[in-house]
């Protein structure tokens, strides 16, 4: 609805103004007339003459009549606007903050409360850098559409940075009551599919769909009643043997193109654990590999300690301290509370346990997410007399 009011109108701010009239007029009508048989195309057309009347008001039909999209007649497809969006919102002009805001609110839906949690900042503030956002998309006079052919290459990477940071804060959601937000993981999976459509070819957006597929594969082994589940804990018979497949498919064919990339680095990590019958049979000797590769690809902190804890689970608790201890000092993770909990971790099977307690009292403090929380405090309850 979104993205066709704004074919009319060119103007974020107007078009989003148009569909909640168009969903408050479903409110007051729907209750006495009955739900229409298309509902999406009662609500689109409501929407698109709510701004066309706006447009008239301003006398700025003229300028926008050259630009209007007719509404689908009845059986036929609407288009999915949500490319054309998606493109505008991750545009090179834009900072990247701005891109994954702008698409978190009007890509994904969230609200701007969500998107400021998301960020961990205050509401006023993201409500401030998505108006500037905004402003910007319509003072440049950036265009609303798919780029052309020959912009792709060069627009496409943004895009999959945005859809990959939408992925991960879906799959383990920064605050809030529930480890997973399945929404913003099924927006991301399909604003991939959707990419993977417009440039099929593409190594790096079937990598990104194989990584998200295959995580996403083990959702219903990741939390039991609120309770964390770990790999080593949850049942590998319940996981999405389908998606697997499809990941690790679209996997092979990112790999056969040269020279791999991040994404397709961090799906074959996924496709090992995907693909090993147990915890214990994991073949932690290819995924250090597979670090490495990915550090001289992507060097990151992140990266770093992914790979320092995948040698502890190598080599053990001991060799994990170590590979660990360069990253104490970075100021990019001192905030970070995986850090400190994987810290503890290795530290209570060291049998070092005050330290351990001290550990996971520090990343208990840093975590936002309630089900992380709680799986924390069990930990180090479990440290404390």
């Amino acid at each position: 609805m979104l993205a066709a009011t704004v074919r009319v109108t060119r103007d974020l701010d107007l078009a989003e103004e148009c569909v909640q009239e168009a969903y408050a007029q479903a409110l007051r009508t729907w209750p006495a007339d009955g739900v229409p048989a298309r509902p999406g195309a009662w609500l689109t057309t409501v929407a698109r003459n709510r701004a066309l009347d706006a447009l008239r008001r301003e006398s700025a039909l003229r300028r926008a009549l050259p630009l209007l999209v007719p509404v689908p007649e009845a059986g036929e497809p609407a288009p999915d606007g949500r490319l054309e969006l998606i493109f505008t919102c991750c545009h090179p002009a834009l900072s990247r903050e701005a891109q994954v805001a702008l698409t978190l609110r009007l890509v994904c839906g969230l609200t701007t409360a969500e998107v400021a949690r998301a960020f961990l900042v205050p509401e006023a503030t993201m409500a401030a850098r998505v108006t500037r956002a905004k402003r910007k998309i319509s003072a440049a006079r950036i265009p609303f559409r798919v780029p052309s052919p020959d912009e792709l290459p060069v627009r496409v990477g943004a895009v999959l940075e945005v859809v990959h940071l939408v992925f991960t804060t879906g799959h383990t959601a920064p605050v809030g009551e529930q480890l997973v937000r399945q929404d913003l993981v099924d927006a991301a999976i399909g604003l991939a599919r959707v990419l993977r459509l417009l440039v099929p070819g593409d190594a790096s957006v079937a990598a990104l769909l194989a990584l998200m597929l295959l995580i996403d594969a083990r959702r219903a082994t990741r939390d039991a009643g609120g309770r964390l589940l770990l790999l080593s804990e949850q049942d590998r018979t319940r996981w999405d043997a389908r998606q697997i497949r499809e990941g690790t498919d679209l996997l092979t064919f990112a790999l056969r193109r040269s020279p791999p990339t991040r994404y397709a680095v961090e799906a074959a990590i996924a496709a090992v654990h995907a693909e090993a019958p147990s915890w214990e049979a994991t073949d932690w000797q290819e995924i250090v590999a597979l670090y490495d590769v990915l550090l001289r690809l992507w060097p990151s902190p992140v990266v770093a300690l992914n790979r320092a804890v995948a040698v502890g689970l190598r080599d053990g608790p001991a060799a994990g301290l170590s590979a660990l201890a360069p990253l104490l000092d970075s100021p990019s993770l001192s905030t970070y509370a995986y850090l400190s909990a994987a810290r503890a971790d290795f530290l209570r099977r060291l049998g070092r346990l005050p330290e351990a307690a001290e550990a996971y009292a520090e990343a208990l403090a840093l975590t936002g997410n309630d089900v992380e929380r709680a799986f924390l405090a069990a930990r180090l309850a479990s440290l404390t007399p």
